[in-house]
């Protein structure tokens, strides 16, 4: 046998490794079976390989590409079989969509000999996978389009932001990588990107200060599209005395220090936002596609200006005037040297008043004595000891209400959730791409009940399985376990006026503490507020993730800010009533919240 015949020759899959390589690809995260075998062959293969993250669902893999978008500033990866694996990664992909995070999806499927025939998992993955990744969806049909498509779905998915799927038939996968050179049909393309700054125009920026000079009360609301320009976003809000509210998207990007800045907007937020909003004269949305459109000031209340790098979205959500399309940072600081300064204006006497008024309603919520644990006050607890080098992940429900409400985050946390598609399960997933993006670094995590038992305990034994290799290994999961779906029992109460239907919200029991001893981590169950403290401090200086299962009570109200907590407010009132004993210990604290926000108002 001679030397070249020795040498194996290189299959398609090892091309796709190739690729992934070039694109400087760190991780895959996904989940086996037959259809990804010749991809994962090739993994094991490879000298110089992107290391593989096996999840214990295609969800929570797709969840943990989506992580390490946001947490990574990079494109995550992941890779499914066909059939029902393909069908398990949508939900992650949605969330990549509706949050702006790039992600390439490696869906296998059946060999290309077979399709069409109504074969054991064969789907029309093509379709499927349409609305969630248009514009860029592939099948590869041949060796030969490999690098091309690889190539187009990265491009696609860091210009647009979103995922892009190539689909990979198990048989073009098992062929022979091609020698591409430049005949008839054949494509050699380049895995490069790059982007460039976009300016405004001048007469743009002309109309914006002319409708921003015109107002007296300007409130800007921030999204996550003004990360790069934080700066300069503070610098214009004081240069005119503007209050700065956040979507939930741009929370972690602005300083909640800043005694300017009023907080989260929308049924989740902040009083002292809802103040800003509704007093305002002059709306200036930055980055933000927000859909909490009820929130937002009253059409003909206010003048607006929007910023935005995308000009589809100008003029989405409100009336505004003055659409600017450029890059934050640029946009901001030449905006700002256009408008009147307005230092020490009553308007800015206001809101720094709602902000401080919005403070003391805050702890007071906190405050609140429940049964066993108020939420709030753990929340607040926990987030006074989050390091400023840490990565959050926050999961869907209750929890995210007082993520906004309670914790106050220096910009050096990155903090993340599944926001416009808002689909549960999502922290664990999150949190473990943040370690992986980052190992040195802490993590800490926020989930209810209904959340952990969806998607979390899954990913847990992940966690198990992977915290010895990072470097910092603080992972703390704090579990706000109240045995009901808190946040949907509330929308029952207060968007339909019905009882809370026992049935449907509520939660088995489940030892989230002893679960996560079982795996080997440690788990620490609190009942009583004084044992708190200890124990957070115990979680935060441990040698090992840990699962903080605090017992907290289901019937703290989540009550949105005035005005519109007051017709919330009254239907929350009427349903309670008809619940079992006219739930006379929910109506109590639903009273003590609405006192609570009519005293310091």
């Amino acid at each position: 046998m001679t030397d070249a015949q020795s040498i194996p020759q290189q299959r398609t899959s090892d091309l796709i490794i190739e690729r992934l390589n070039r694109w400087e690809v760190r991780r895959l995260y996904g989940y086996s079976g037959d259809g990804n075998n010749p991809l994962l062959g090739a993994l094991r293969r490879a000298d110089n390989a992107p290391e593989f993250i096996q999840a214990k669902h295609e969800e929570g893999a797709a969840f943990m590409a989506v992580g390490e978008a946001k947490y990574g500033g990079t494109v995550g990866v992941v890779t499914s079989t066909q059939g029902p694996g393909a069908v398990h990664i949508l939900n992650g992909l949605y969330d990549a969509k509706l949050d702006s995070a790039p992600v390439v999806a490696l869906v296998a499927q059946q060999h290309t000999t077979v399709l069409g025939s109504d074969y054991q998992q064969e789907i029309d993955l093509q379709t499927l996978f349409h609305d969630v990744a248009s514009p860029f969806v592939q099948q590869v049909s041949s060796p030969e389009q490999v690098p091309l498509v690889l190539d187009r779905a990265f491009r696609s998915a860091l210009t647009n932001s979103k995922p892009a799927v190539v689909i990979l038939p198990h048989d073009v996968q098992q062929e022979l990588a091609p020698d591409l050179g430049q005949e008839h049909g054949e494509v050699v393309s380049a895995p490069l990107w790059s982007t460039g700054r976009v300016m405004p125009r001048a007469e743009d920026l002309e109309a914006a200060a002319s409708v921003i000079n015109a107002g007296e009360k300007t409130a800007i609301l921030a999204g996550q599209g003004m990360k790069h320009a934080q700066t300069e976003l503070i610098a214009l809000a004081e240069h005119l005395g503007a209050g700065i509210t956040m979507s939930l998207l741009g929370k972690p990007y602005v300083d909640e220090s800043h005694p300017l800045v009023a907080g989260t907007m929308g049924h989740l937020g902040t009083t002292a936002s809802a103040h800003v909003l509704q007093e305002c004269d002059t709306l200036l949305i930055v980055g933000s596609n927000d859909p909490w459109s009820e929130y937002y000031p009253a059409p003909g209340q206010a003048r607006a200006v929007q910023i935005d790098i995308d000009p589809a979205v100008l003029g989405n959500r409100y009336p505004v005037e003055v659409g600017v399309v450029g890059d934050s940072a640029p946009t901001l600081d030449a905006l700002r040297q256009l408008v009147d300064a307005r230092p020490d204006s009553a308007w800015q006497a206001e809101v720094q008043g709602a902000i401080e008024t919005w403070h003391a309603i805050s702890r007071a919520r906190s405050e609140v004595t429940a049964r066993p644990l108020n939420p709030e006050l753990v929340v607040r607890s926990f987030g006074e000891r989050i390091p400023s080098s840490a990565n959050l992940a926050i999961d869907v429900g209750s929890s995210v209400y007082h993520y906004v409400r309670q914790i106050n985050l220096p910009t050096s946390v990155s903090a993340h959730l599944s926001s416009t598609l808002a689909s549960m399960g999502c922290a664990v997933p999150y949190g473990i791409a943040a370690k992986e993006c980052a190992p040195q670094q802490p993590v800490v995590a926020v989930a209810g009940d209904g959340a952990m038992l969806m998607l979390g305990i899954n990913e847990l034994v992940t966690v198990a399985e992977r915290w010895r290799t990072w470097q910092d290994p603080r992972f703390v999961l704090l579990v706000l376990h109240n045995h009901d779906l808190a946040e949907v029992s509330w929308e029952q109460r207060e968007m339909e006026s019905e009882p809370r239907f026992e049935a449907s919200q509520k939660i088995p029991r489940f030892d989230f503490s002893k679960y996560a001893a079982l795996l080997g981590l440690q788990g620490h169950r609190i009942t009583d507020a004084t044992d708190l403290p200890e124990a957070l401090d115990a979680a935060f200086s441990a040698d090992r993730p840990v699962v903080i299962e605090a017992i907290t009570d289901p019937d703290v109200p989540l009550l949105p800010p005035l005005p519109h907590g007051k017709s919330a407010a009254e239907s929350m009132r009427s349903a309670l009533e008809l619940e079992a004993d006219g739930n006379t210990h929910a109506l109590q604290l639903l009273d003590e919240y609405v006192r609570i926000e009519h005293s310091r108002q």
